[in-house]
């Protein structure tokens, strides 16, 4: 924008200083007198020097302040605050230096030895506080729309954070708050009569314990409806969770600078590539890897810098552009400048750049329509055109999805993503289910293989963990919360009463019964590593309950079929005390 007003200075004021006679005849209202008022005084000439030697002084100083203020601990805590500042410290020096140099110009009458040449009415005096009121238009016009762009980054800003607080209502707190800070702020009433899937005895033990009532919080009917209501305990409960974010934040930044972080040493605020986040882009970062707590130091140097770049442009960036321009027309009709001719090139002009720019001009609005009706956000996995991934950055002119197994990015014209047919997998569900399909010996007893296979689920279910030890099997409540700890946050996000694991005699094949088991996981990328472990863990109780998988050849069969039996009937009990307590999973069968 600065490059903006130094253009829009010099297409405004250039022809006062080299119009010649022979340009005269072209009607630009006032510049004739402008050209003679250099002529007649070298004073004035001095004047205008000085005017923009002070600008230049006070940009370099505001440069200078400019640095010093992001190195300060504001520039992160209060962004908006900070930017603020430095928008209006250079426009407010910049008008008190002309003010100053109108009130010199007023109090000194040292342009009357020369105005017996000038016409009476237009004095070179006259012209001179002209051309200084202009330029303070300009500025004045220039900065009001940065101020207003300032205001309204804020209010988006804290609009998204109310969505975020909402988010944490709905996830009953975060996983790095501190204490249970969730029920310092919010009280559950549990309802007075259990969801239709639930017995009134089992919902009653429930409640007289709080672990019970703890399980009932986290609990989901089928249709993913919550049971109870959540009253707050304080009169600001929104505010607390501000207070409570903010200070989460001030660790994290004082972390960074005190060397407590995973880099072993202190981090700098204010270089360039940037080392710290700011509130907001450590909220977003938050938001993106599903409220996970952001470590300090865990990123490379630059890597907030480009998460900040990466960042959709907002279209709030039009507005100083808009006010800017309209206040230069402003400029040229007090001047008496030929407006309608300027429009209408201009019209001209915008209808060709308009047929050119089609295509820009329909990924404008379908940026526009997509943030509106938020059809989907950064983050959510979507397929678009049996393209499989999640959505990294939209912007007003393409998207960029980043593959689900991390193999590509595709880079999709962002209309696109409103003409075609795109799956939102994250839309109100985020779990991807990992399915194993396994084929044992005819002479195996189904309901005993379904048992064994329900132990395996189970078993992926607690013992399958990432490398933070979180598990990554999806489910109501967390194993961790039996042995009084802390969620690890596997029965967060979680839409609807998921029942796990799943098993299902698929078919009859030509030598062997087929299962399948599955689970559902957090990630896309996740599955693969689940169902690795649930084929190893198969094996492993297979051969402890002497399951046999067939061989997948075909062959005359001329074994003793007795004998065979005989010896899978010599673990019969074990395989029945299994199917005793594991049961079939859901398959409810007498």
């Amino acid at each position: 924008m600065k490059f903006l007003l130094i253009l829009a200075l010099s297409f405004l004021f250039v022809p006062l200083v080299f119009a010649q006679e022979p340009i005269k005849e072209i009607p630009i209202g006032e510049f004739q007198s402008v050209t003679e008022l250099f002529d007649s005084s070298f004073t004035f000439q001095m004047a205008f020097v000085i005017l923009i030697v002070g600008n230049v002084v006070i940009i370099l100083v505001h440069k200078y302040f400019s640095k010093w203020i992001d190195s300060k601990k504001i520039r992160y805590t209060r962004p908006h605050i900070a930017r603020f500042f430095k928008m209006i410290l250079l426009p407010l020096f910049v008008i008190v230096l002309i003010t100053s140099i109108n009130s010199y110009v007023q109090a000194t009458d040292f342009f009357t030895k020369n105005t017996e040449s000038l016409n009476e009415e237009i004095t070179p005096s006259k012209t001179f506080t002209k051309i200084l009121n202009s330029l303070t238009i300009l500025i004045i016009g220039y900065t009001t729309g940065h101020i207003i762009t300032i205001i309204l980054n804020k209010r988006e800003k804290l609009s998204q954070e109310k969505e975020y607080f909402e988010a944490w209502k709905e996830l009953r707190g975060f996983l790095d708050d501190v204490g249970d800070f969730f029920h310092t702020v919010c009280e559950w009433i549990p309802p007075k009569s259990p969801p239709d899937d639930m017995t009134v005895e089992e919902f009653e033990n429930l409640l007289k314990t709080g672990k019970g009532q703890h399980y009932l919080q986290q609990y989901r009917t089928s249709k993913g409806n919550t049971i109870g209501i959540f009253k707050q305990k304080v009169s600001h409960p929104f505010q607390e969770w501000q207070k409570s974010e903010k200070d989460k934040y001030e660790k994290y930044y004082d972390d960074c600078i005190s060397g407590n972080n995973e880099t072993s040493h202190p981090l700098r605020s204010g270089v360039v590539p940037k080392e710290i986040f700011t509130i907001d882009e450590w909220r977003e970062e938050k938001q993106f890897n599903n409220y996970d707590p952001v470590i300090p130091g865990a990123k490379l140097a630059g890597y907030a810098e480009k998460k900040s770049h990466d960042l959709p442009k907002s279209l709030n960036q039009i507005i100083p552009v808009a006010i800017f321009f309209a206040t230069i027309l402003v400029v040229m009709s007090w001047w008496n400048m030929d407006i309608l001719v300027l429009g209408t090139a201009v019209a001209g002009f915008g209808v060709g750049i308009g047929f050119a720019l089609k295509e820009t001009m329909e990924n404008f609005f379908a940026y526009f329509m997509i943030r509106k009706d938020k059809i989907f956000t950064e983050g959510d996995r979507v397929e678009i055109d049996n393209y499989n991934g999640y959505i990294h950055k939209i912007t007003s002119r393409v998207t960029y999805v980043r593959h689900a197994l991390n193999e590509s990015i595709a880079i999709f014209p962002t209309r696109q993503l409103i003409a075609s047919k795109v799956i939102n997998y994250s839309k109100e569900m985020k779990f991807v289910p990992a399915i194993v399909e396994v084929g044992v010996s005819y002479l195996n007893n189904a309901k005993q293989v379904a048992a064994i296979l329900t132990k395996v689920g189970q078993r992926a279910m607690q013992e399958i963990k990432d490398d933070r030890n979180k598990h990554i099997v999806i489910q109501n409540q967390c194993p961790y919360i039996e042995d009084n700890k802390p969620s690890c946050g596997c029965d967060k996000d979680l839409m609807i009463d998921l029942k796990q694991p799943k098993v299902r005699f698929v078919k009859f094949n030509e030598s062997s019964l087929d299962f399948k088991v599955w689970v559902y996981v957090r990630e896309y990328s996740m599955q693969f590593k689940v169902e690795s472990a649930i084929r190893m863990m198969i094996q492993e109780e297979f051969e402890k309950y002497d399951i046999r998988i067939p061989w997948p050849i075909r062959t005359i069969y001329s074994g003793d079929d007795k004998k065979e039996a005989s010896e899978i009937a010599k673990l019969e009990k074990e395989r029945q005390e299994a199917l005793n307590k594991y049961g079939t999973g859901d398959i409810n069968l007498k």
